[in-house]
């Protein structure tokens, strides 16, 4: 039987817990569907799954091979989107989700070239920080930044982003520039709720031997969005934590300072996402490729 059938029922029967559920996302039988498991774990010679007494489950070996099919289907679309449409000029409409921040600092940007090539598309964006299910229909395409996308959903990762804590010159001016992470503790820190109070600071790869340190920051002003504490960090209010991403332009034009230059700060994934769906439409599939080659040049 087809090993990449035989996978993505495994796929839906896990994700479903039944084996009927599964059947039925696939329009095929449940016997099927069963033929298509024992045919599987035949080929690979372990047990796949477990039957508890609400639903089916995966089985210890069963976890371990569910990432590798997983990225086995996620490659076969890839390949299959790769080639749909690609002699047909991408138009129409596609929505895209992105952050407040992110959609502000980049993606604006990259849409208004991404428009300026492919004349005959449009493109809508819908930013926001709340999670997007893309099973709806309503957003061909999700930039998600700093967490993995959700189970189901088909991604692909645009880049690394670094993060940077900086501040105004004219906080520093007032409160003198920190010397050392540990300093952070009596200054005015801007927080973003999501990340939590705690900055991580590992050595750079120029002084490899320094500790990992972790300091609990307060401030008197904490936000769920990145551009209001980058603002408030340019009116010079306090020391910031952002992704280099909304701040770089400010670094390098001399408004915010990058402080602890031999220390690194964690990264943030950013991820384009999209409906496991057999065939990509060309315009999201020309706007997915674009970004993928845009935010390298950025």
């Amino acid at each position: 039987m087809d090993r990449l059938t035989a996978m993505k029922v495994f796929i839906n029967v896990v994700e479903l817990g039944s084996l009927t559920a599964a059947a039925n996302r696939m329009e095929i039988s449940r016997a099927m569907a069963t033929r298509y498991i024992a045919s599987l774990e035949s080929e690979l010679r372990v047990r796949l799954l477990h039957r508890t007494s609400r639903c089916l489950g995966p089985t210890s070996d069963g976890c371990n091979i569910l990432s590798f099919c997983r990225q086995i289907i996620a490659l076969n679309e890839d390949i299959e989107l790769a080639t749909a449409g690609r002699h047909t000029e991408p138009q129409g409409l596609i929505r895209v989700a992105s952050s407040i921040s992110f959609g502000q600092s980049y993606l604006a940007g990259a849409i208004a070239r991404y428009a300026e090539r492919f004349p005959k598309t449009s493109v809508e964006m819908v930013l926001g920080d709340h999670a997007v299910n893309l099973n709806e229909g309503s957003v061909d395409l999700a930039i998600i930044v700093g967490s993995e996308p959700a189970q189901g959903m088909i991604s692909r990762l645009l880049t690394r982003c670094p993060s940077v804590v900086c501040a105004a010159p004219a906080y520093l001016d007032r409160c003198g520039a920190p010397g050392h992470p540990d300093d952070l503790r009596q200054h005015n820190c801007l927080n973003h709720t999501r990340f939590g109070n705690t900055w991580r600071f590992c050595p750079s790869s120029e002084e490899p031997d320094m500790p990992v340190i972790e300091v609990e920051v307060s401030g008197s002003i904490a936000a769920n969005d990145s551009m209001v504490l980058l603002s408030v960090a340019l009116s010079g209010k306090g020391i910031v934590h952002l992704p280099a991403f909304t701040c770089s332009a400010d670094i390098q034009s001399g408004a915010l300072v990058a402080l602890f230059p031999d220390y690194q700060l964690p990264q943030l994934d950013v991820y384009a996402a999209y409906a496991s769906r057999k065939y990509l439409p060309a315009t999201t599939r020309s706007l997915l490729d674009f970004l993928l080659t845009d935010i390298t040049r950025s």
